[in-house]
């Protein structure tokens, strides 16, 4: 039997038609994915199935005793409550068998035969639940979603934005429904976290309903689709990608259509201009314009003409090294995140940054921008250098005063009103839209004015955090295009694995306070986490390592004392003398390092499978630039000899 049958559904929003004719059905375990541009209803039909949003027209119908859980994106009320009881709570069903066979425990206690006879009814029904194993899956799902233990006893007030989501996402889960909707699910998950959650809805025995723009996620969960489009819905019984395919057929097919009616009208219009006014011709004519008069337009949707479509002007030449990180350390109060890290940006790689949440990406991003310090390190960066920077939270929207998207535009390009229009409309800010206050920007608007700006830079070096957050499908695709063609050099972050698999050609990992580099993409490096995973070992981790320690901060040397009785030297001092060699012998030693490495590597099991060619060319990458670091040191030393 169906767990859901929608008939006929509708809904209008402030007088207007929203939804109409929305029809389909779900058995268990089958999984629907709602696809639609921004505004087309798709949160609010996920409310109407949950009974949060009156149906206006059609029938939804439920198999009877149908237990429905809905995860959206609106953040818990409950903040007093910790996470382990909010994710309790969304486990009614056996929380309340669990506490009804505690009070038949007390009354068989008592000789109660009643309660005996009640006993074993409920206690069946609460072995269906799940039985006292509940608890332990419910910690199964918060682990999962990336929650540790440490956090179960904290109250929701202390978490995030983004940890309340993940919470929000862990009770439903959690609560075993037998409808599931889902919007968003993807938001603020890693990819450890996404790939687990992929696997518990394949898993589970339920139907589910759900909203999502990772289209990675969406090709490996959904077994159907239900297309809204211009309030009305199609529905598809098939994966993603089969529907994509059959969707763009069908929009040639479309497109052709109204290639022939308009040329078809043309003629007609034709005809009745050159004869409407003879006596011979008159009555065709009049006839083929009632004929034209009752015709059926074909046409598009006129959403369909508002599609981001962009691209990054060829940019200036910067050197070679764009970046050059060197014994890099970062810390957060009471954390390292980085130790010992290394890290180089070439002019012209599209690098990928990938590592759990909470492992430093963020905070690295902004060291290399100049946004905060380094805990230790060096970081050098290259010649000609043009930075453009999309930070997670788009904040700097509002640096200079800005209040509105035209102002905020202007400040951060330079352009003029009449330009800066023009800018924007490219990102679907036009007309009145530009007038838009900052604080009313959804998050996909707020994206779209940081890429108009980033775009506009003219930067050779893109250095992007999460640029895919709130964008819709067809956003991201545009993104993905447009950075595939920048010919500048890019350092990535996101969790979108569709635009670390179309964007970037080397993957920088953080795995044990360090910084790995992988040759490849995306591809080539979840290879490699699936390896390590049948070698039983974790996917994020090349050797498993305690954390280090936070270093004190080290005391400034004292100055040394300078004073008037020194004589001039007449040619290099013997200190000098003695740098001078030690850094001709540290040349020595790199090249004849070098040497000795490219004589290893000139062995076939060097290159024998993908993880050993990443490792070879790192190493050999390393070593050469270990030459070219100390001839740099020699001739800087040489050049600030005192004439």
């Amino acid at each position: 039997m169906a767990v859901l049958i929608a008939s006929d559904l509708a809904k209008d929003m402030a007088g207007e038609p929203l939804l109409r004719g929305v029809s389909f059905k779900l058995e268990r375990r089958e999984r629907l994915t709602i696809a639609g541009r921004n505004g087309a209803g798709k949160t609010t039909l996920l409310r109407m199935l949950a009974g949060e949003t009156s149906v206006d027209g059609g029938e939804i119908v439920l198999s009877k005793g149908v237990r429905v859980a809905l995860h959206d994106q609106r953040p818990p009320r409950e903040r007093e409550l910790s996470l382990r009881d909010y994710v309790l709570s969304g486990c009614r069903e056996p929380l309340e068998l669990e506490a009804e066979l505690g009070r038949l425990e007390a009354a068989m206690a008592t000789g109660d035969e009643a309660a005996l006879k009640r006993y074993s009814d409920v206690y069946a029904r609460f072995e269906a639940a799940g039985g006292y194993g509940w608890r332990e899956r419910a910690r199964a799902v918060v682990h999962g979603l990336g929650f540790a233990d440490e956090d179960l006893d904290r109250p929701l007030s202390t978490f995030s934005g983004g940890q309340l989501t993940r919470g929000s996402l862990a009770r439903a889960l959690a609560a075993q429904p037998d409808l599931l909707l889902l919007d968003e699910p993807t938001n603020h998950l890693d990819i450890e976290s996404l790939e687990w959650l992929e696997e518990a809805l394949v898993g589970l025995d339920a139907a589910v309903v759900l909203v999502a723009h990772d289209r990675w996620f969406l090709e490996t969960v959904g077994t159907a689709v239900l297309e809204l489009e211009a309030g009305r819905a199609r529905f598809f019984n098939g994966t993603w990608h089969q529907w994509r395919r059959e969707a763009a057929a069908r929009e040639m097919a479309l497109g052709r259509a109204i290639e022939r009616q308009q040329a078809e009208i043309a003629r007609m219009e034709r005809f009745i201009e050159r004869f409407r006014y003879k006596a011979s011709k008159a009555r065709q004519a009049q006839s083929r314009v009632k004929k034209l008069d009752k015709m059926e337009r074909v046409t598009r949707d006129p959403k369909d003409g508002r599609a981001l479509a962009f691209s990054f002007k060829p940019p200036e030449r910067s050197g070679r090294v764009i970046f050059e990180l060197e014994d890099g350390r970062l810390e957060v109060p009471g954390k390292v995140l980085l130790d010992g890290a290394e890290l180089w940006l070439e002019r012209g790689e599209h690098v990928s940054l990938v590592g759990p949440n909470g492992t430093g990406k963020t905070t690295l991003l902004e060291a290399l921008v100049g946004h905060r310090p380094l805990d230790g390190g060096k970081l050098r960066s290259g010649h000609n250098v043009k930075l453009g920077y999309l930070s997670q939270h788009t904040e700097e929207l509002g640096a200079g005063g800005a209040r509105t998207v035209l102002e905020a535009c202007q400040k951060r390009t330079g352009l003029t009103p009449n330009q800066a229009r023009a800018l924007l409309g490219r990102f679907l800010f036009s007309g009145e839209d530009a007038e838009k206050p900052l604080d009313g920007l959804s998050g996909g608007e707020r994206r779209r004015l940081s890429l108009a700006i980033v775009v506009s830079s003219g930067a050779n070096v893109l250095i992007l955090d999460e640029p895919t957050n709130h964008l819709d499908l067809e956003s991201r695709e545009a993104l993905e295009d447009a950075l595939h063609g920048f010919q500048g050099s890019i350092l990535l972050v996101t969790h979108d694995r569709a635009l670390l698999d179309a964007v970037g050609t080397r993957t920088v990992a953080i795995e044990d306070y360090g910084l790995n580099s992988y040759v490849g993409g995306w591809g080539e490096y979840a290879r490699l986490r699936e390896e390590r995973k049948a070698r039983g070992d974790s996917p994020t981790s090349a050797r498993p390592q305690a954390p280090p320690a936070p270093k004190p901060k080290a005391a400034k040397p004292p100055k040394a004392a300078s004073g008037n009785g020194a004589k001039p030297a007449s040619g290099p001092s013997k200190n000098r003398r003695r740098e001078q060699a030690k850094l001709e012998r540290a040349v020595e030693d790199a090249e004849a390092t070098l040497a000795a490495l490219e004589d290893e590597l000139a062995d076939p099991k060097a290159w024998a499978t993908k993880y050993e060619s990443a490792k070879s060319t790192a190493r050999h990458t390393a070593a050469k630039r270990a030459v070219e670091e100390a001839y740099a040191e020699l001739e800087a030393f040489e050049a600030s000899a005192p004439a």
